[in-house]
């Protein structure tokens, strides 16, 4: 049940379309420049967007430092901003940002539940992030194109020596995979170009599919990563918009068990030790996302059933798997997500796919890519010449 004791006193205006948290803990030093960014929100071509149109709520937990004080001067100086600040004291167990997320994104739903908004957009960001200006436009416009949720692009600043070619490296891969799977299985909602994060820093979900996916999980860490597992196994409309960006810290010292900033450490390490990072390569991505696209076509039951048996046993022996085993999945599954989930998991925990797939150099896999988009491109380029002509 959601708490119905609310965080904060001051009730939300009827204007608001689009609710904004940002849990602290402990960030005075970064803090000023998080509330800036929100504060200073424009449209697209730069015109200052109205601020009853948003709302942030801040809620700073078990801090050691200012940075409730901090807010609370920020709120007295610009009385025109709609900045709520609160503060709590959490026993140890429950002092997480699972926790913390959880709550202000509940608050958030509450507010608008309160004005029956089920439309209204609850916006994720943290105390160490710094949101580009048009931010909440660009959120705000993904959902009125038929958006569930919006995922930011996140960018980390002064990545640290060690950690930064392994991270530039992670990144090209991701992108380069996403780009692969727009072409491969194209997605209507979620088109090129776009990118492959939707996480704390920057996510957005309109009330509605945030009551559907259950709310956000109180647990320690990778509380983000969860839901948005969530929003995928609902086929909710996620769009990696890459006009939604924010600005993180690098800082190699996380304030939870895992994160952004053990991963920093990781590739540190690796680059000390001389380790290069494996992933899946192009031959394997391309068979995994073909499969996908065939098979989500056997799930909507696209095909008669002779014709639909008959492709699923080519996508299990693609995907090395068992046909009785994906055909009664596939009847099953209330979502394609929830059918999605199962086959990567399948094939993770069974030998045949890794066996025929090794992991492969993630320079030579970006190297690849390069090299197919350029083909790629070269011939639409080719054909295009040709129709001119």
């Amino acid at each position: 049940m959601l708490s119905e004791r609310p965080l904060f006193n001051e009730t939300q205006k009827e204007t608001v379309k689009i609710c904004v948290i940002v849990p602290v803990k402990d960030e005075a030093e970064t803090l000023i420049k998080t509330l800036d960014a929100l504060y200073h929100q424009k449209d697209d071509v730069g015109k200052p967007i109205d601020k009853n149109m948003y709302e942030v709520l801040l809620l700073a937990n078990n801090c050691t430092d200012n940075s409730y004080n901090i807010a609370q001067e920020y709120k007295e100086v610009y009385p025109g901003f709609n900045l709520h600040v609160a503060e709590i004291e959490l026993r140890k167990e429950i002092a997480h940002i699972g926790t913390i997320r959880r709550m202000l994104m509940d608050e958030a739903y509450l507010r608008f539940m309160n004005n029956n908004k089920p439309e209204g957009i609850i916006a994720s960001t943290d105390g160490d992030s710094e949101v580009q200006e048009n931010w909440i436009y660009h959120i705000i416009d993904a959902i009125k194109n038929g958006n569930d949720a919006v995922g930011g692009r996140i960018i980390s600043r002064n990545t640290p020596i060690l950690s930064r070619w392994h991270h530039l490296q992670n990144v090209t891969y991701r992108y380069y995979v996403s780009q692969l799977e727009t072409i491969l299985n194209p997605c209507k909602h979620d088109p090129w170009p776009r990118h492959f994060q939707c996480y704390g820093p920057s996510l957005a979900v309109t009330c509605h599919t945030y009551q559907k996916a259950g709310r956000l999980p109180a647990i320690p860490f990778l509380e983000d990563e969860e839901f948005r597992k969530t929003l995928y196994r609902m086929d909710a409309k996620v769009r990696m918009c890459p006009n939604v960006k924010v600005y993180t810290s690098s800082r190699l010292e996380g304030k939870v068990a895992f994160g952004f900033s053990i991963q920093l450490q990781r590739w540190a390490d690796m680059t000390q030790k001389g380790e290069e990072i494996k992933v899946e390569g192009l031959r394997a991505l391309c068979e995994k996302f073909e499969a996908k696209c065939a098979l989500k076509s056997c799930w909507e039951k696209l095909q008669i059933i002779d014709k639909k048996n008959k492709k699923l046993e080519n996508i299990a022996t693609k995907l090395k798997l068992d046909i009785q085993w994906l055909i009664n999945e596939n009847e099953s599954a209330p979502y394609f997500g929830t059918l999605w989930e199962k086959v990567e998991l399948r094939m993770t925990n069974e030998d045949s796919w890794a066996k025929t797939y090794p992991l492969v150099s993630i320079k030579e896999v970006i190297y690849d890519m390069r090299k197919f988009f350029y083909s790629k491109h070269k011939s639409i380029l080719t054909n295009t010449l040709k129709d001119i002509a």
